[in-house]
């Protein structure tokens, strides 16, 4: 008898359950309806725009198909997001292949800066490797594609701007990363820096690699500190009840 009233209240629980559903509606990739009066915000649905970390990572960066392929990425990164010129991996890597230097390309399983600008002058446009400082940098207004040495490994990535002593790159394995300035510094090989040019028949760079107002890199710890480290717990009147209680001692120092 208490199993069959036991389904009969599954059943009941399981078919309100279903009348409360809700049919999915249409929406833009990666757009939802955010029900505002489950969350304290009102009583009006509101639609949400909602970008998967992985994407988010890599917005405007081209993500290294092989792991020696970080100088093709990184150049076809300021390619496509500030000269504005639409060109894959792939094409890059042929090019450099076929206006680079091939054998020394093919021995050291990697490309050069000069591979770089070979080709890039095919495409019209102008390049220039340069000795820059941290200086240099805080005054650049375009990205530049600087070789770091991390954890024993060459690397390219780009710089895409200096704030608040902070460096923000783009690299094509991991995506946008941040590091403070005396630690980029120790990391960026013999401070070379490489910077592309649009063409005099281009026009102006879209340059979407910018910083901007919105940039989520870097949460300053000083703005969070006062209210994510609570006071010490005021356990005085927890004691006094455990005492009345007689559940033990009660000694206050003070």
């Amino acid at each position: 008898m208490l199993m069959i009233l036991l389904g009969t209240l599954a059943m009941l629980i399981g078919g309100s359950t279903l009348e409360t559903l809700k049919p999915a509606k249409d929406r833009p990739e990666h757009q939802f309806e955010l029900p505002m009066a489950q969350v304290g915000g009102g009583v009006v649905p509101a639609a949400v725009q909602i970008e998967p970390l992985s994407e988010l990572k890599f917005r405007n960066i081209v993500h290294q198909a092989y792991d020696y392929s970080c100088g093709s990425a990184a150049l076809v990164t300021v390619i496509n997001n500030y000269l504005g010129i639409p060109v894959t991996e792939q094409q890059a890597m042929e090019g450099m292949l076929a206006f680079g230097e091939r054998d020394k390309i093919i021995e050291r399983r990697g490309f050069s800066l000069l591979d770089m600008k070979r080709y890039v002058n095919t495409l019209g446009s102008d390049s220039a490797g340069f000795k820059a400082e941290i200086k240099d940098l805080a005054e650049l207004k375009e990205p530049g594609i600087v070789p770091i040495d991390y954890a024993g490994f060459k690397h390219f990535v780009v710089f895409r701007g200096l704030r608040a002593g902070k460096v923000y790159l783009a690299d094509p394995s991991v995506g946008h990363i941040v590091f403070s300035v005396a630690d980029f510094e120790e990391l960026w090989d013999r401070h070379t820096l490489f910077l592309l040019y649009p063409s005099k028949t281009q026009g102006k760079a879209v340059n979407l690699l910018a910083l901007n107002d919105q940039e989520l890199g870097v949460i300053d710890s000083d703005q969070l500190r006062a209210q994510a480290n609570l006071p010490p717990l005021d356990t005085t009147e927890a004691l006094r009840a455990a005492v009345q209680a007689n559940l033990g001692i009660y000694t206050l120092r003070r």
